[in-house]
This record gives structure tokens, sequence and C-alpha cells, in this order.
């Protein structure tokens, strides 16, 4: 803690300082944090599972250590590696130089896409049918670009050119370590940023992508294309191994027209030039060192990031990213015990409780908005841990031998699967994050609220820990999923998870009028003196956060501790609630870091979520006697109360 200031005038400090001092972002890392910390907890965890399954080499053919401890043994054999060079996607450049017309250059987008070897021009997947949740629909949407946001290809401010240049140089980098000599390899580089920089101009900003009406647009199949006359969607979709399909889901529908200009206006060559640079940018990580080391340069300039994360944990995490149900199986068994998760279970109960009094209590919704809100509260499906059904990967080959094949072989299975859901029952047991995942998530058209086992670990959670550290750390956790399904983008689904409105009239523009007020008090926070947080982008974020705090801190109440004012280490039941929440979120960033999240990350930078929504609720003012005057202090007329 820094307890030279008053937690009134800087909680963040207050709960943190000297934390903050002690722990500088090592060079590995671009931000170092309490997330952090656990994952890095959790990668050493995996990686010990995974040394032990690649040294096992008597393990049956066909087992999970088997097929785990082959693909990391691949993986970590850099020597094998290097002397393959860029050999394994000489086939890919070679195929694209034969390309002659706009019809050639859509067959390799669909070919790239099904083998695993990219995803240019636009993104695809398949996904349940927002407005009718039993289906599962292919979905178009926009993309073609490399840089982490549009806004990098537009603005041409001091930070942005910087990142330009880094971005062409890794691309000229790149295509020389193929051969290409460097007037050429500068040329394509500009050649490829300036392609990108009409796509980007052409898609939709963050903003507005986060309006789940504006991004649904619901076409069949032959008038999609009509929209296109240079793209036949019918014929393309069944390149992409999708048969069958009358509708279309897209997401940006004015991308596709501008698109669509695009194939006819840029020659054939840039676009060679735009699909070699694909299956390159694709295949860096997994190629020679030369090959990863330009990565980590381009890496570098976007984040500051000092040195290059050492390979044991890039493969680590690869493992746990490609076949992340096969290694969870190994974790679980090790580093998740059963009364965790009955204790997890218990927890989530009572947070279901606490929000269900305070939408019983709320004063600005009607009686009739508060019964559809209980309704899909009660319909919620939490899934704590890991799945009941694990993936089994059927059909995936790994070879202990052929690391670049066995990314590739993950990537055409994984599309395969994805495509297959075409036509099928909604898969409820799906998990979206892996059992090591140190993180949560709220997905709407399933309603469900899932907490894989990684995060279930401290600072958000230790079984042993009094009732105040595990409701202001994973309590509030719970509670902010909860209230993605009430934030400004979820709260427009219905129980069913279907995008349909449940309000009234009236009592939507209160919600809105309360949201607006929340997203004008995060805009009002900047990073790097000058950098402003976009309340908007994160208002679903920073909804979750008071939300979810407000009813951790309600069901905290239900508690023997929190009725009590019994004091351990000094501190309250109370002051213990919020220094948890406080100690969850703290971090030191790199200055580039910080500015790309800005534009980027959905979620505001940790010191303002240790402050932004304890100031709306009253205990905290109590809990620390703050008063006016403090830095901090809001009038109780102006504290925001939603959820």
């Amino acid at each position: 803690m820094g307890l030279g200031v008053k937690p009134g005038d800087d909680f963040y400090t207050y709960a943190n300082g000297a934390w903050l001092k002690a722990n500088p972002v090592p060079a590995k890392e671009t931000r170092w944090g309490s997330f952090n910390e656990l994952r890095d907890f959790n990668i050493k965890a995996v990686q010990s599972i995974l040394n032990e399954a690649a040294a096992n080499k008597n393990t049956k053919a066909g087992s999970v250590e088997k097929r785990v401890g082959d693909f990391y043994a691949a993986a970590m054999d850099s020597a094998a590696i290097d002397k393959l060079g860029y050999s394994p996607i000489k086939a890919d450049l070679e195929r694209i130089k034969t390309i002659t017309d706009v019809n050639g250059i859509l067959n390799e987008v669909a070919y790239l896409r099904t083998s695993g070897a990219g995803a240019p021009m636009f993104g695809f997947y398949v996904g349940q049918d927002r407005k009718n949740v039993e289906n599962m629909v292919p979905q178009l949407s926009q993309g073609g670009t490399t840089l982490p946001d549009r806004d990098y290809y537009l603005k041409d401010d001091a930070r942005s050119t910087k990142i330009q240049e880094a971005y062409k140089n890794y691309v000229t980098t790149l295509f020389t370590l193929t051969g290409v000599d460097n007037a050429t390899a500068q040329k394509n580089a500009e050649t490829i940023f300036n392609l990108e920089k009409k796509m980007a101009a052409a898609q939709m900003a963050r903003v507005e992508m986060r309006d789940p009406y504006k991004t649904y647009n619901k076409f069949a199949v032959a008038d999609f294309s009509k929209t296109t006359p240079n793209m036949d969607w019918k014929m393309l979709l069944s390149k992409m191994k999708v048969t069958g399909q009358d509708t279309v889901l897209v997401n940006s529908p004015k991308f596709f027209t501008e698109l669509n200009g695009l194939l006819t206006s840029t020659p054939v060559t840039d676009w060679q030039t735009y699909l070699q640079w694909n299956v390159l940018k694709s295949a860096a990580p997994y190629l020679s060192a030369d090959f990863a080391n330009a990565n980590f340069a381009y890496t570098q300039a976007l984040t500051g990031q000092k040195v290059q994360t050492p390979r044991w944990q890039r493969m680590s995490q690869l493992t746990d990213g490609t076949i992340g149900e096969l290694l969870g199986q190994l974790y679980v068994a090790k580093h998740f015990k059963p009364e965790a998760k009955a204790r997890m279970d218990e927890m989530i109960a009572n947070l279901i409780k606490a929000y269900e009094i305070r939408i019983k209590g709320l004063d600005w919704m009607s009686a009739e908005t508060k019964e559809k809100a209980l309704a899909k509260l009660h319909a919620f499906r939490p899934k704590v841990g890991y799945p009941n059904k694990w993936e089994t990967y059927d059909g995936l080959t790994i070879s202990r031998d052929a690391f670049f094949q066995n990314v590739r072989n993950a990537g055409e299975w994984g599309y395969t699967k994805m495509v297959n859901q075409l036509g099928k029952p909604v898969d409820r047991e799906r998990w979206g994050m892996t059992p090591p995942t140190v993180n949560a998530y709220y997905n709407p058209v399933m309603n469900e609220i899932v907490f894989p086992a990684g995060i279930l670990q401290f600072p958000f959670f230790d079984p042993n820990a009094d009732d105040a550290v595990n409701y202001g750390g994973i309590g509030a956790v719970i509670g902010h999923e909860i209230s993605h399904g009430f934030d400004d983008s979820g709260s427009q689904y219905d129980k069913d998870g279907t995008l349909r409105n449940w309000w009234t009239a009236e009592d939507l523009t209160k919600f809105k009028a309360k949201a607006a007020a929340l997203a004008a008090q995060y805009d009002a926070y900047t990073v790097l003196d000058t950098i402003h947080v976009n309340g908007k982008l994160t208002l679903g974020e920073n909804i979750g956060d008071l939300g979810g705090l407000s009813a951790a801190y309600e069901a905290f109440k239900m508690t023997k501790q929190g009725k009590s004012n019994k004091k351990i280490d000094g501190f309250t039941p109370d002051q213990r609630f919020f220094l948890a929440w406080a100690q969850v979120w703290r971090a030191n960033t790199l200055p580039e870091t910080a500015a790309q999240l800005i534009l980027t990350d959905s979620h505001s930078p940790g010191q303002y979520r240790t402050i932004g929504a304890p100031v709306n609720m009253d205990a905290w003012y109590k809990a620390f006697n703050v008063k006016p005057g403090d830095k901090l202090y809001k009038k109780p007329e102006d504290r925001i109360r939603i959820w």
C-alpha cells in the first residue's frame, strides 16, 4: 500500500503504492500487475506439465499426454525449425505468383482461409444468429488490415507515423528474408500499406462496432452478391467449404462494397503482393529465428516491450491456444480443486441473489421491465473451471518432428470444425476460453457467464481467504460478468440470448442517460498526460465494473464477516473489500502499450477501474471517511447508480 496518500485523494496509490514502486515492468512484458503475476504463475505451471509430457516418450499413442507432449516438443525444437528457414511457406509464395486475375485472387483468399494459412481481405466465422439463436449462420466481417486499429492507418500524429514506419520496416524485412531484394521489398511495403489503408478507411470504428443492431445485416447470398458484383458469394462460400447456406450475416456492408471496388481498381500484381504478405505474417512467428525476431521488432515498436518473451513461454501459450482442451485436462488435474469449484458455485448463487435484490430495489425502472430483467438474470447459465465435455481434436494430426505443419494442421482442423457447425444444433457445452486462462467472459447469445480454472486463484480467489478479500476479488469479477448481460450492449439481448428489445421506452431512455453519465466520467480520465480514455468504447466494461462491484458488496454484506466490524490487520471488513478490488487492478504499463490500449481495448486502464466504480458507491465514502475537498469526492446526487 501507499499509506502516505489519502484514500479520498488517490485510492489507487493508497491501495497499491509500495507494490507499484517495487514492481517495474519486466523486460519480457508490456505491463505488470495482478493479472500478469497470476498469468506468469499459470504459464510456469503449464510449462512444467508440458516439459513432463514432452520428456515422456513412452506415453500411449493417441493419449492426451502424448499429443500435448509431441506438439510442445516439436515447438521447442528450434534447431530443426531454424534449419528449414522459410521453406514451409515457399510453395504458398510461388503459387500466389501464378495468379492472373480477380477470380484467382478470390480463390486464393478462400484457400488460405480453409488451409489455416491466413485470413486475408475480410473476416469470416460461423456463429449463432443473434435474432434466431438456435441457428448457426455464416457471418462476414470487415478486415483485411494488419495494424491493431484502423486509426493507425488514418492518423498522422507522431505516435501513429512512428508505428507506420515500424510496420513498413517489418514488411520489408520479411520479404527480404525470402530472397526479395531490398528495393522491391520496400516497394512491396508501400503497396501493402496503401492497400490496407484503403481497407481501413472503409471500416467502421470500434465504438460503432459495439452496436449489435448496426452490425446485424442479414442478406440472402444472391442479394449480397448483387452489392459486390466482383464477388460471387455462392461460389466463394463453397470454396470456403460452406455449402447449402442461403443466408449470410454481414457486420459492415459498406466495407464489402468498398472492397468490391478495390478488387478491380487495384492491379492483380498488388493483390499478389498483399496475399504473399498474409502468408508471411501468419507464418512468421512459427518460422526460423530471423522471422520470429523480425516479428518481435515490430511488436516492440507497438508495445515498447524490451526483450522477446522466452521461447518456452511463447510455445506454452501456443500449445494452450491450439490444443487447449487437451492441455486443460492435464492442468485441472493438478491445479483445480473440487472445493474451489464448490466455493465458486456458492459465490455465484450469492451474487445472483444480490443482483435480484438490487434489480427489485431500482428506483428508476418500472415493474414491467424489472420482471424481464429478473427473468434474464435467472436464465443465466454459469460455467466454472472447465468444460463438462472435453474437445477430443479427432482428426488433428500432431507430429513430434513437424512444428510448422502441426500449426497449419491445427488451423485447417479448427476451420473445418467451425464450418461443420452449420446445419447442426447449437453446442451449448462449448467454451470460448481454455481452462488455464486468467480471464472470464459473458456470452450474450448463450446468456452464459464463464470462469476458467486459471482465474480462480489468488489474488482473485483463495478458498482460505476471508470473505472481504474473495468478494472484493472474484465476487466483483462474477458480478462484472453478470453485469455484461445488462450493459449498454448486453442489455439488448433477452433471457434466451435473442437480440430483441425487452425494455419500456421510458426505462430505456433513463438507462441511456445513466450510461451517458458514466461514459462522461471516464472520458475525463487521461493516460500519458494527454490521451483521454474513450468512455464510449469502454462503456460496457465500466458498467460491468460498477454493477459488479455494487452487487459483490451487496452479497458480501450477507456474510457473517460483512455484517461485523471486526478488523483484520487494522482494516474493517468494508475497507478490506475495497482494497481487494483495488489490488486486483494494480499494474505498471509501458507508455507505448498504454497508448495502444486506449485505441484497441474495451477496458479502461487499471488505475481508473480501481476508482471508477467506488467513487459512485456510498459505502466506499463511509469505509474510508472520504469528505468534500478530497480529490475523488463526488456529491451524493452526482454518484451514478445503474444496477
